[in-house]
């Protein structure tokens, strides 16, 4: 992540009016900057690397190399890798869920506000919330396979950890965390860490995900 106030974006989209709009919506904020454009999948692998964003902002489906492959590649090869949020038309698409499920970091749809998208830029580079994370449920409801047994990682989660990852599914930050377990940020933000480290995931997306498609927590309005 950047070391100045200033998130550097990458887009990645195979319409050019869309990058148009995205750049000017990015470029009207003071402490955001597209950094670069892409194409296709393959273009944005190459220009992640060379740019090293903090957000890439990935369409889902572009050819050559689609958004979700492009999203397994970022990750799987950067030590130090962006955050990256899947752009779509259709928040119920499958494609979607299997980007998330690749490691984006949430999802924005195209047809957003123009407040909608600088907020989301914003709150994946700087928060520790989730994005959308009602929407996410409903993906989840929709799209998860469910392990057909519990996994290994549930039975080695403390009590406090597991009802971590219930607020963590919620989009709850480590502040309201740790003042809804009535402890301090820094322990909450320990808490977390471990449910990441049991649960295998890069982080809170990916550790909600395997949540709901464990069986862990079952999608739902209340969940």
């Amino acid at each position: 992540m950047t070391t100045t106030s200033t998130v550097r974006v990458v887009l990645a989209d195979d319409e050019r009016m869309v990058r148009t709009a995205l750049r000017v919506i990015i470029d009207a904020e003071p402490d955001l900057e597209v950094v670069g454009e892409a194409t296709t999948g393959a273009e944005a692998v190459s220009l992640v690397r060379q740019l090293r964003p903090d957000v890439v902002l990935m369409d889902v489906r572009m050819p050559d190399v689609d958004g979700i492959r492009a999203t397994e590649q970022i990750l799987g090869t950067l030590t130090t890798a962006p955050r990256i949020v899947v752009v779509t038309t259709f928040e119920n698409d499958s494609y979607v869920y299997d980007a998330l499920r690749a490691g984006a970091a949430g999802f924005l749809l195209k047809r957003s506000g123009a407040q909608d998208l600088v907020a989301a830029v914003r709150l994946v580079a700087h928060s520790d919330s989730l994005l959308y994370p009602a929407a996410l449920r409903g993906l989840a409801a929709a799209h998860a396979r469910l392990a057909p047994q519990p996994p290994r990682w549930a039975a080695r989660l403390t009590e406090r950890e597991a009802d971590v990852l219930r607020l963590m599914a919620k989009g709850l930050t480590n502040t309201e965390i740790g003042e809804r377990l009535g402890v301090g940020h820094a322990t909450a933000k320990t808490h977390v860490a471990a449910v990441l480290a049991k649960t295998g995931t890069r982080d809170r997306t990916q550790a909600v995900i395997a949540a709901y498609e464990s069986g862990f927590i079952t999608p739902g309005p209340h969940a």
